[in-house]
């Protein structure tokens, strides 16, 4: 019997190469057919060296044409891997990774324990970022205890699903120029969190990937206290541009923000720390605005970024309006013509300071791949 390439061809586009979605003709996989009476070449090109799907390809190539052309057929099947050519390098400003189509800069507010502030600088950076003109996202991924709904006095909203692209997403809530997505908007406020890690990194992962964030300049993540499970789950899933770390200058809190910063800095992870910020640096009473008193240490944070070698990126006092607007859900940056507000500004200007001098010299941050415990254990730094 004589074969006709015709025929060949027909019955190869009802046919697929594992992991691809068209059919091996209109992909390109089928680089040529050879007829000569009943035998018959064909010679395939994959993308992938696996030999698993190799051979699928080669038996399915010779069922098919058995099949539905001539079941005597004489194939010989030919595979050639062609690995899809490196990407030249990127713009160094671009993030790699599992990145969030929009979003060109993503920094991770950190602390070593709770209690210093963390929270309470993430939500003044954001609307001070703002303010500044950029557009903001906030990511409040402290699980077990979410406190930017009631910092933005947003408490009692709920994201509502929008279409995006076909599919459906949730709407971040907006209030002073901050896009902000919380667990806490799915809670009640009694309600306790009690999840395991993976469930945790599962409502995560859906607060980053299947929210409508739009074009954002930064996005900023507040992070749980610690060096933990949702700390790897966030950066395994995000390309971090930078991480920022917040501590009190306490000895107890320097010491805990020492290892912040080694987390973000081991081998497996290697993040970027754009700096350490010192909040509460020193008390200024209402009656006496002149007066300093340092209740936590003085520069402590300071001398710790200077130990380390990164940036000191400023201090922030611990004045009483500050708590009292987070109370209230404005954030205390809000106030025009303070010192706070120009405390807030000039921290503000650091960090934005940098990024840009860490998308200039340094090349983009990938999500991070632990693959074995030793990524996750504790290192020496």
């Amino acid at each position: 019997m004589k074969l006709e390439k015709s025929d060949i061809l027909k019955a190869l586009e009802t046919i697929t190469v594992a992991g691809e979605g068209k059919n091996m003709v209109e992909s390109g996989a089928v680089k040529n057919v050879i007829t000569f009476g009943d035998e018959v070449v064909v010679d395939l090109v994959l993308a992938t060296p696996a030999l698993h799907i190799r051979k699928r390809a080669e038996v399915d190539v010779m069922k098919v044409i058995h099949d539905n052309v001539y079941e005597k057929a004489k194939v010989t099947v030919n595979v050639k891997v062609e690995a899809p050519a490196a990407p030249t390098e990127p713009a160094k400003n671009q993030i790699k990774g599992k990145a969030i189509p929009g979003i060109s800069n993503i920094i991770a507010v950190a602390s070593g324990k709770g209690g210093v502030g963390k929270s309470t600088v993430t939500s003044n950076l954001a609307v001070t970022l703002a303010k500044m003109g950029f557009k903001v996202g906030l990511l409040d991924a402290d699980i077990y205890g979410p406190s930017a709904p009631i910092m933005f006095d947003v408490a009692s909203e709920r994201p509502l699903s929008v279409k995006e692209g076909g599919k459906s997403k949730m709407k971040p809530i907006e209030n002073y120029g901050v896009k902000i997505l919380s667990i806490g908007f799915f809670t009640q406020p009694n309600q306790a969190v009690v999840w395991r890690g993976p469930m945790a990194a599962k409502a995560l992962n859906q607060m980053i990937f299947d929210a409508a964030w739009g074009e954002l300049d930064f996005m900023l993540i507040d992070l749980p206290p610690g060096t933990g499970d949702i700390h790897l789950s966030i950066m395994q899933s995000l390309p971090i541009t930078g991480a920022v770390v917040v501590s009190t200058p306490q000895t107890v809190a320097l010491a805990d923000a020492r290892k912040g910063v080694a987390m973000f800095q081991q081998d497996s992870i290697n993040v970027p720390v754009l700096g350490i910020i010192e909040n509460m640096a020193y008390f200024t009473p209402e009656e006496l605005p002149n007066n300093k008193y340092y209740i936590f240490g003085k520069e402590g944070a300071k001398y710790l970024a200077e130990d380390l070698d990164v940036p000191f990126l400023g201090e922030i006092p611990l004045v009483q309006s500050i708590r009292e607007a987070g109370d209230v859900g404005r954030p205390a940056a809000l106030q025009t013509a303070t010192p706070i507000e120009k405390a807030f500004e000039e921290l503000t200007k650091s960090v934005v300071q940098e990024v840009v001098e860490r998308n200039d010299n340094l090349p983009p941050t990938e999500a991070i791949k632990i693959t074995t415990m030793a990524g996750c254990s504790a290192v020496k730094k």
